[in-house]
Parts: structure tokens; C-alpha cells; sequence
């Protein structure tokens, strides 16, 4: 069950969205000719529910210590940044899929030969 109440997304459905979401900035980019006025937009947005401690929730990059890496996952934001991570229903292959984007990152961090502290951070 998904996180409305539906029934999990098709497979075409759902390689849709992945297809959409990968390729967003060069939508923009090609609309417009640039991204900084989204990137500039987000930032204000950002520091609004910070400043404001909103308590929003979306989609942010933050360090995950159970996959040990930074991801994306929606994410409650206020006053002291990530106030809590949502981690939302997911099937096993889902769950797979994130468990192996972790392990990809990890991967490609491994081979930068980052310190430790300077890991947590990318």
C-alpha cells in the first residue's frame, strides 16, 4: 500500500516518474537557459522554514546513519534543520533500490579517499 492508500505504482508508471525526475534540470535548462533561479528559489525556501521552524516536509539530502551515506528522503525541516527523516512504505524492491544507491555512493566515496568527517558531509 502506497503512502495515499493506493496500490503501488505500476511498473511503467513509476519508471515514468524516475525518467521525469532524472531529467527535470535539463528541462529547465532548456526552457530557460539556466537553473540558477531555481537553485536560488529552493535556498530561499529553505532558509524560510529554518528561520520560520516550519516543520515542512520534503525531499532533502542529509546524512543517513543507517545507510551510512547521504540521501534524499523526505524529511521533516525546522528551526534545527532535519528535525526527522520519513522513511515512507516501500516494496522490497524499493527498498533494494535504496539499499543500493547507498551502496553505490558509498562505493564512488571510497574511491576519493575522503577523510572520515569530510564523508558525512557529501
Amino acid at each position: 500500500m502506497g503512502l495515499l492508500g493506493e496500490s503501488p505504482t505500476p511498473r511503467a508508471e513509476r519508471e515514468e516518474l524516475e525518467r521525469d525526475v532524472r531529467f527535470a534540470n535539463i528541462t529547465i535548462i532548456e526552457r530557460i537557459g539556466a537553473s540558477q533561479y531555481g537553485i536560488g528559489m529552493v535556498s530561499a525556501r529553505l532558509t524560510e522554514m529554518v528561520l520560520r521552524d516550519e516543520r515542512a516536509v520534503i525531499p532533502i539530502g542529509y546524512y543517513n546513519p543507517r545507510f551510512g551515506v547521504t540521501l534524499s528522503l523526505p524529511s521533516v525541516i525546522g528551526r534545527e534543520g532535519v528535525h526527522r527523516v520519513l522513511e515512507p512504505d516501500m516494496s522490497d524492491a524499493e527498498r533494494q533500490g535504496l539499499q543500493g544507491s547507498a551502496e553505490a555512493i558509498k562505493a564512488a566515496l571510497s574511491r576519493l579517499s575522503l577523510k572520515e568527517s569530510l564523508r558525512r558531509t557529501a
